[in-house]
């Protein structure tokens, strides 16, 4: 097959809860820099799709045109040699009424496209699939990626308790803590049964746990190896903490093991501010206030939703300071 040609553009799509929009929406700000009020977002940036417990799938853009008859010319250019290939029109929900396509009229492209592609189809098992999207207004083509629900494998842990994290909110808190992997030295000091840390630690992301509760360390560990995940947890309170981070994630303590008091709060989050430039808290009441008074300062937030029970989280960095990374702190 001759090589393909990215144009350097990427379509995503979306499938959430109403719920959950809110959290999908900050983690697409968190990755991409805006959000969608849709269910498609195009960016320039890659994300790998099973990151994401929201990214249904990506489009790697070949290339776009005004008109579907571009994008047939255009595709009359591919030679697939050896390889096999196949043409899909994905099913989209939140596509404007101008670009709603129905059944047959999507097969009915996807065999034009198919047709002038040199090589030869196979719909069960092809070596690459196609993905035809319009959007915003233009017709979009490229190599097509279906998202894995990593996330999902994660459900059932040897350890947990019910007002723990869901995995999926867990996923998306670390992706929006840590959108770029590359550098970055997490922590996540009051870590409980490490639902954040297994999901973290499952994307490649350089985190590390600790808790004051003994059984809740134990909990972590085994719940980390049982998904054979190597990360560190370590006893002891977020005040002992002598290394600097890049990025902490606080999910304030509230299940059946521990239940921060307002004056323990505000000492977790003073404690945190030697320790982090960024900060990620979830909680369950309003603390904009201690935030801010330990140095602080909101630039982010939404409302995580689980059944009847709120969660908001805030994306926080020091008030008034440069970002300085781990590196450059061990350096000066």
């Amino acid at each position: 097959m001759k090589p393909l040609s990215p144009i350097g553009g990427f379509i995503y799509t979306y499938a959430y809860h109403q719920d959950e929009k809110d959290l999908c929406q900050l983690e697409m700000r968190a990755f991409f820099g805006k959000d969608s009020n849709g269910k498609v977002l195009k960016s320039s940036r890659a994300i790998d799709p099973g990151r994401s417990p929201f990214i249904k799938e990506r489009i790697e853009l070949l290339f776009e045109g005004t008109k579907f008859a571009d994008i047939v010319k255009q595709a009359a250019e591919l030679d697939m040699e050896d390889s096999t290939f196949k043409v899909i029109f994905p099913k989209i929900n939140g596509l404007a009424a101008t670009e709603q396509v129905d059944f047959e009229e999507k097969r009915d492209m996807e065999r034009q496209i198919g047709f002038v592609i040199k090589g030869k189809a196979d719909v069960h098992n092809p070596d690459i699939i196609f993905g035809l999207i319009p959007f915003n207004g233009r017709w979009h083509f490229g190599t097509y990626q279906l998202s894995e629900s990593v996330w999902f494998k994660h459900q059932q842990k040897p350890r947990e308790y019910s007002t723990a994290l869901s995995t999926k909110t867990a996923r998306a808190i670390a992706n929006i803590a840590v959108p770029d992997p590359k550098g970055v030295k997490a922590i996540d000091p009051c870590c409980g049964i490490g639902t954040v840390l297994v999901e973290a630690l499952s994307m490649g992301i350089d985190i590390v746990g600790r808790d004051i509760n003994p059984l809740v360390v134990d909990g972590s560990r085994e719940n980390i190896a049982h998904f054979g995940l190597s990360g560190s947890v370590d006893l002891g309170a977020i005040a002992d903490i002598e290394e600097r981070y890049d990025v902490a994630i606080i999910d304030m303590p509230y299940n059946l093991y521990t239940h921060a008091t307002p004056d323990e709060q505000q000492e977790i989050l003073k404690h945190a501010l030697p320790v982090t430039e960024k900060l990620l808290v979830v909680t369950i009441e309003p603390i904009d206030h201690m935030i801010e008074r330990a140095g602080f300062t909101i630039i982010d937030r939404c409302i995580a939703k689980k059944s009847l029970f709120l969660r908001e989280i805030l994306v926080c960095e020091k008030t008034g300071t440069a970002h300085i990374s781990s590196q450059q702190y061990q350096q000066a």
